[in-house]
């Protein structure tokens, strides 16, 4: 291409580095896949959570450290696996063969620069319904040792690995299409405001085009961003989660209250934003990000397997809340789901059809751009009333593992019922497990896994928040000063 039509497709406007420009994005893409690798080895059940070398560092050698992490005999080629990359790939065939078979609703997204609109496909929630009506049958005959269930355990890095590496290659086919954009091309594709500074790793991570899309024989157009949004990483969180609930009946011979309430409670989640596939068009992923790096190791790599430590943690760890503590744990998730999923219907609700009779009574103010802004009801309370209800509800999934932290100790003939698998000293056993597994000196900094979530989605969501308030002060320039007046606070009133 000519550096006059290069020129001619790039956008008209440009917005600085984020994520700390092109370190920042080295280091991002670096670091984050070694905290996923890292929250397998340092929690595992082999030796214990944390792994008691890091609890006395004094008597810590590397060949001690390899044993209580369980490191592969095989050494660094022992994390990745042919036998799982195949499976892994017959996994995404299959989220592209149902997208394209099953029937879903149509609908065309927001407006693009050009004017132009994309057509989208929606049909992620009958999708995963088919993929877990398989699951089971298969568990229905089989049990815990469903083929599935088993292999997500046994292979659980190898399956982080062929992840990663398909969230690599992903975001290197289309940073390297990107450049073959043209100006009025017919396929209405676009570059993303931010993801063409020059800068090879920055433009790699941020994405330099906005909606990628790519046409599969048999399968027919694929969105790339959109597919990897919702459908591979999403269901990969839930089935996840029910192969550490498959693992823990086969330890023990039943299922904990608080490995079903955690599981319950993200599946909900999951299924919630299936259900509302449509929502994900007024996102800024869809509409103002590239696709690169980092939403592809988003979408498929941290998504499902740190999301879901809490799950892998009880699953050798069973702990028992009792109907209190479930109790507890239901207020909180019933409040965050409650607030999140009232701010994002009255959201969608008043951009699809503001004559709505549940919001046509919400005041708003106009732009100069012909937007309208809610400044009553939820978005009235604060400008991001959704990532307070997320938050909140991230507490749920964190809290059922109490003050966390266990240690694995092996050749014990202990045998505990699940009902008593808490006894006064934290000691855990059942079935046919010969081995106790008790919180000693661990007891409070497995908290550093389990409650590791809380953490981050605090400054996931506190970021995306401030890069929204960028967006929209780019947009809507002094009607954003003045909507702030109206609304003054960011998420939480009185406090942020």
């Amino acid at each position: 291409m000519s550096k006059s039509a290069r020129k001619s497709v790039l956008p008209a406007k440009t917005h600085g580095y984020e994520f700390g420009g092109p370190l920042g994005a080295f280091a991002t893409s670096f670091g984050l896949p070694i905290v996923c690798y890292l929250a397998v080895f340092l929690c595992n059940d082999v030796s214990g959570c944390p792994v008691p070398s890091v609890l006395h560092p004094r008597s810590l050698t590397l060949k001690k450290l390899k044993e209580e992490v369980g490191w592969p005999q095989d050494g660094l080629w022992g994390l990745a696996s042919l036998r799982v990359t195949g499976f892994v790939l017959l996994y995404y065939l299959s989220s592209l063969f149902l997208q394209a078979a099953l029937p879903g609703l149509v609908t065309q997204g927001t407006q693009l620069r050009s004017g132009a609109r994309l057509e989208y496909k929606f049909n992620a929630f009958s999708s995963a319904v088919t993929v877990l009506l398989g699951a089971a049958i298969g568990t229905y005959f089989k049990g815990p040792d469903f083929f599935l269930w088993t292999f997500i355990w046994n292979n659980y890095v190898q399956l982080i690995t062929v992840n990663l590496g398909i969230a690599f290659l992903l975001a290197c086919f289309v940073y390297h299409r990107s450049f073959s954009v043209k100006a009025g091309n017919k396929h209405k594709r676009e570059l993303a405001l931010g993801g063409h500074t020059g800068n090879v790793v920055y433009d790699w991570f941020i994405g330099r085009e906005l909606n990628p899309r790519i046409t599969i024989p048999v399968i027919g157009t694929i969105d790339i961003k959109a597919f990897c949004e919702l459908r591979p990483g999403m269901l990969g969180w839930v089935l996840l989660d029910l192969a550490f609930v498959a693992h823990q009946y086969k330890l023990y011979g039943g299922f904990s209250d608080s490995i079903l309430l955690i599981t319950l409670f993200q599946s909900v989640y999951v299924f919630d934003a299936l259900w509302m596939e449509p929502a994900i068009l007024s996102t800024m992923d869809i509409t103002t990000d590239g696709f690169g790096f980092m939403l592809a190791f988003g979408d498929l790599v941290w998504l499902p397997f740190i999301y879901s430590l809490q799950a892998r943690y009880l699953a050798v760890y069973p702990v028992h809340l009792g109907w209190q503590g479930v109790l507890g744990v239901l207020a909180v998730q019933g409040l965050g789901f409650w607030i999140f999923r009232s701010a994002n219907n009255e959201k969608n609700r008043f951009r699809t059809d503001p004559t709505d009779p549940r919001i046509a009574h919400l005041q708003y103010m106009k732009t100069k751009s012909g937007s309208k802004l809610l400044t009553s009801g939820w978005w009235g309370f604060s400008r991001h009333p959704n990532y307070l209800g997320d938050w909140i509800m991230g507490w749920s999934y964190c809290l059922p593992t109490g003050i966390a932290g266990y240690m694995v100790k092996h050749g014990s003939p202990a045998v505990i019922p699940l009902g008593d698998m808490i006894d006064d000293e934290g000691i855990v056993s059942g079935g046919p497990v010969k081995q106790q597994v008790l919180q000693g000196d661990a007891r409070g900094w497995g908290m550093l896994v389990t409650y590791f979530y809380i953490l981050y989605f605090a400054v996931l969501l506190i970021h995306r928040e401030m890069r929204d308030e960028e967006a929209c002060e780019r947009k809507y320039g002094d009607d954003w000063e003045e909507y702030k007046k109206k609304v003054r606070w960011r998420i939480l009133p009185g406090i942020y």
